[in-house]
């Protein structure tokens, strides 16, 4: 499923425009994104939560040359499953 297949979803199941559904959706995401990256944890109940994680620094190999190479830490967004989303995909 794409953005556009979520769209046309949500419009059928309430009756709202695609255009608002698409402004609504598109806000929804911006949202998520902007709190992640000022480093808070977005939390949705019975869907999941996105936070940052820290990557520690570690050392990795070139594949090609087989040569040790630095991978420097870094921060990153992670998604947690929540409970009810678990439960439903499990069946």
């Amino acid at each position: 499923m794409n953005k556009a297949d979520l769209v046309n979803l949500v419009a059928a199941r309430t009756e709202l425009t695609k255009t608002d559904v698409s402004q609504v959706v598109d806000a929804a995401i911006e949202t998520i994104i902007d709190s992640v990256v000022e480093g808070k944890k977005v939390s949705i109940l019975g869907f999941g939560s996105f936070e940052p994680r820290e990557r520690s620094a570690r050392q990795g190999l070139n594949p090609k040359t087989g040569e040790k190479i630095k991978i420097p830490a870094k921060r990153v967004p992670a998604f947690t499953a929540g409970k009810m989303f678990k439960d439903r995909v499990q069946g």
